[in-house]
């Protein structure tokens, strides 16, 4: 089954490198881009949490571009129990401008939680205006977010439920979810029409799973603009990884909206910090954390991980034990200690954003090489590639592109780039190595207009 998953993978690669990605956004140069980032919560188990530009810092450092920031809908509404807090206000303030300070662009997410009781078969039913509560908690953020461009867009409802309601997913998803998300978009789009909605598929209820797929298929279109389908995928088995995004890739030729997975990663265990082998071990959870890396970036979609957090508190819904979706071990609200056998697979090199067409990319955990595959448009301004060298090239990196342009990274002397090969008319001067932000920035790319090889190889040279 390996066998043919990676045949059919390296299949895929080599049809992708003939077009354009259909999955990846544009920003406000016209650059395509890829996000990828972590969600950021303001409550955990243990209480609130707060972070500070070290956290962001770090963020950066694992590849981070865009957060999605969990909102409380008890913060901001007045459902019973709830009501808009300005001190909540100004700690989302303080979210978004470490973001824009780091480079790293904000999306908001409602939650249900802060609230009395949220019971979705009464909000279905609207019978009380539930949907004008809602769209106003809505407006709160829309309003203060309105001229920001470092917010990028609002995923207007988390998890969707069906409960006890009498109705297929089906027709729960035509008659009461896309009326409500096409309302929802009117009301965001008169605010600022440039932002993009995030929008999501019905959360189905425990044992109803569809090809161990716990999200109900989208069968009817949205017919709105600036939209973005926010599928989540938390699948523990392998063999259904590509079976699950292919459904999500057909419902979003229907929608006619781009893919960004809203979260992902299956939950770690409370053994598996203590475990390298067996069904809950490391190396378990590294190999199903590749094999969904490896099909996002053949797809070219961008990817969301939930939490950047500490360990304060574990669910316990699962058989395995006590569980946490956090990426970092320590009990602190935000962690330091990375738990490796996921984190480094979650901050893998990526194109984060291209002056031009990214046609493909995938990174190889085996030979920790970035293939990228692009058109060129210097006209778009600079680039920018994660590389995370600190991580995958302890031993140093070098740059190759189109065979004939290399350049290298030596750690042991920390200079910068070197050139080893730079064709006439080209200008290594151009291709800078971050340090900080372990980022290699490209300023104008060596040939225009033209499809470009870019690879990225561990050690010094090694071609």
């Amino acid at each position: 089954m390996k066998f043919k998953f990676i045949l059919i993978a390296c299949i895929l690669s080599s049809l992708n490198v003939l077009s354009q990605i259909k999955h990846g956004l544009r920003d406000e140069l016209g650059r395509h881009i890829i996000p990828r980032g972590f969600v950021v919560n303001t409550n955990d188990g243990g209480g609130e949490v707060f972070f500070n530009s070290d956290d962001y810092a770090r963020m950066v450092r694992m590849g981070a571009n865009t957060q999605v920031v969990r909102l409380e809908l008890g913060k901001l509404s007045d459902f019973s129990g709830g009501q808009l807090e300005p001190k909540y206000l100004l700690k989302l303030d303080s979210l978004v401008a470490m973001g824009r300070n780091s480079g790293i662009k904000t999306v908001f997410k409602m939650t249900v939680y802060g609230v009395d009781e949220f019971k979705w078969e009464t909000f279905w039913q609207n019978k009380k205006n539930e949907y004008n509560t809602y769209i106003d908690a809505w407006k709160v953020i829309w309003n203060r977010y309105a001229e920001d461009p470092s917010v990028l867009g609002y995923d207007v409802v988390n998890e969707p439920r069906k409960l006890t309601m009498d109705i297929s997913y089906s027709d729960l998803t035509k008659q009461y979810l896309i009326p409500l998300y096409q309302k929802i978009i009117y009301e965001s789009q008169k605010i600022n029409s440039n932002k993009k909605i995030l929008f999501q598929s019905i959360f189905m209820n425990k044992g109803e799973k569809i090809d161990n797929n716990q999200y109900a298929e989208i069968t009817a279109p949205i017919n709105r603009e600036n939209i973005i389908f926010a599928p989540h995928i938390y699948q523990d088995n392998i063999d259904y990884i590509k079976r699950n995004m292919d459904r999500f890739d057909k419902e979003s030729d229907m929608l006619k909206a781009p893919i960004l997975i809203g979260e992902w990663g299956f939950p770690t265990f409370a053994t598996t910090d203590t475990l390298i082998e067996g069904k809950l071990g490391q190396l378990k959870y590294r190999e199903l954390y590749i094999r969904t890396a490896e099909v996002f970036d053949l797809m070219g979609v961008g990817s969301i991980k939930a939490w950047f957090l500490g360990n304060r508190t574990m669910q316990h819904f699962l058989s395995g034990g006590p569980s946490t979706w956090s990426i970092f071990s320590d009990s602190t609200d935000a962690g330091t200690v990375e738990r490796k056998y996921i984190t480094d697979v979650i901050s893998r090199p990526f194109p984060q954003s291209i002056a031009g067409d990214i046609q493909s990319f995938l990174f190889n955990h085996a030979t920790r090489t970035l293939n990228l595959n692009i058109k060129s448009d210097n006209s778009k301004g600079p680039s920018k590639i994660f590389i995370g060298a600190n991580r995958h090239y302890p031993d140093g990196f070098s740059i190759i592109i189109n065979k004939d342009f290399i350049l290298y990274y030596n750690p042991l002397k920390n200079v910068g780039l070197e050139t080893y090969r730079a064709p006439i008319g080209t200008n290594p001067s151009d291709y800078i190595w971050d340090e900080k932000s372990q980022k290699l920035i490209i300023l104008k790319w060596p040939f225009d207009k033209e499809e470009l090889n870019l690879k990225i190889v561990p050690g010094i040279r090694n071609f």
